[in-house]
């Protein structure tokens, strides 16, 4: 589902002549288009769909929705990880949790990105021995 939200704008610039905005949604920080509402100012709140501020909103209201939307779970739905969401939905953990078992992982090393190396692997960026044709 792709909900429109309101959220408050942090700060306002341009990038490539088009005026953008950090907008807060309860917590999580996106970037906005700011085009169809080009007198929004630092502090107000605007209804955004799909990247687009669309209406202005006075602050009760929007604090209202943002926190409705928290209780009924649709603000992690619409800006969580869709993948964290699938891994959760199908019964398993996020494999790429924060540090769920220690430095080596759930599933041992892991690479200089942060990644769990699989068994058998070599670590990210290194050549096994065996891999080496000659």
């Amino acid at each position: 589902m792709c909900l429109a939200v309101p959220g408050r704008v942090l700060d306002i610039g341009e990038r490539d002549g088009t005026r953008m905005a950090t907008v807060d949604f309860g917590g999580v920080q996106k970037e906005v288009c700011l085009e169809y509402l080009p007198d929004l100012q630092v502090g107000e709140y605007a209804i955004v769909h799909v990247g687009f501020a669309l209406q202005r909103l006075d602050e009760e209201s929007a604090k209202q929705t943002l926190e409705l939307f928290a209780q009924l779970g649709m603000l992690q739905e619409e800006f969580g990880d869709p993948w964290e969401a699938a891994a959760a939905a199908g019964g398993a953990p996020w494999p790429f949790a924060d540090d769920p078992d220690g430095p080596e992982g759930p599933d041992g090393p892991e690479g200089p990105d942060g990644l769990a190396v699989p068994a058998g692997a070599a670590p990210h960026g290194e050549v096994r021995q065996e891999e080496v044709r000659k």
